[in-house]
């Protein structure tokens, strides 16, 4: 959001002539205008925040419903990003020598759905799409370009809407430590635990860095970033939990149903 610049403002006296009905008239005027001017934006913003909301997310839930599908009936058509059965392992994609593997995602495009319990119980879900523009992040959250692929070395970074685009991060502050989340791909589950969150202005970039807040150092972990806005209904700051890689999980193996426990 750009800068706001001031405006003066003041009464002025038109042609040296008084307004009808006096000072008390104008004063009565100018509340019931303030009135009305305030009530037509609180029903925007419960618009925007309730009903509006609430459409946008039921169509988010619809993508995730057609990407599970997908999913179950192998996916083809959607992005193949593989995973490694050893986080730790050196070498192979995403192992302690290697990046992302060599995979191109198309702007726009979903690929995986997120996964956060502490937000929402099992049933908790939001599409994952490539890109962060406005556009994208309308549709429900987006990966950073550049940043590392689900599992891989280095920091897999994501943002979304805290409010309004169907409110996906509305309680992103409610992540506790230890807090499972869950990305799944086409290949199977990508499981990373909290560690740690913070408040930054816009301009920290640092915290989509390889290694989160350590520009310029190489990676050795996989680590999972997710940004959103601060407080819940600005855009004063910005809202960062840090989860770190704990395991992979290949599709042929299933998601073990505790790893969805509600731990509200």
């Amino acid at each position: 959001m750009g800068p706001v610049g001031h405006e003066r403002r003041g009464r002025g006296i038109q042609g040296g002539r008084r307004w009808r009905g006096g000072a008390g008239a104008r004063s009565s005027g100018d509340r019931e205008l303030f009135i009305t001017v305030g009530v037509v934006l609180v029903l925007f913003v419960v618009w925007q925040l309730g009903y509006v909301a609430v459409v946008d997310s039921r169509a988010q839930l619809g993508v995730v419903a057609e990407v599970e599908a997908q999913f179950a009936a192998g996916g083809a058509s959607l992005p193949d990003i593989p995973l490694q059965s050893d986080p730790t392992a050196t070498g192979g994609a995403g192992g302690t020598g290697s990046t992302s593997p060599k995979v191109t995602l198309e702007d726009g495009r979903v690929f995986a759905i997120l996964r956060v319990p502490r937000l929402g119980g099992p049933t908790w879900a939001r599409p994952i799409y490539e890109g962060v523009g406005l556009p994208v992040l309308a549709k429900g959250l987006g990966r950073y370009p550049n940043t590392a692929l689900p599992g891989a070395i280095g920091n897999f970074a994501v943002a979304g809407h805290r409010a309004g685009h169907g409110n996906p991060l509305i309680d992103i502050d409610a992540i506790r430590n230890g807090d499972v989340m869950i990305v799944e791909t086409r290949a199977g589950w990508v499981v990373y635990r909290a560690q740690r969150h913070t408040i930054v202005p816009p301009t920290s970039v640092d915290v989509v860095a390889a290694v989160p807040q350590k520009p310029g150092v190489k990676p050795t972990e996989a680590w999972f970033t997710l940004t959103s806005c601060d407080p819940r209904f600005s855009s004063t700051n910005r809202y960062i939990v840090f989860a770190k890689l704990e395991r992979v999980i290949p599709r042929a193996e299933g998601l073990p149903a505790d790893l969805l426990a509600d731990p509200r």
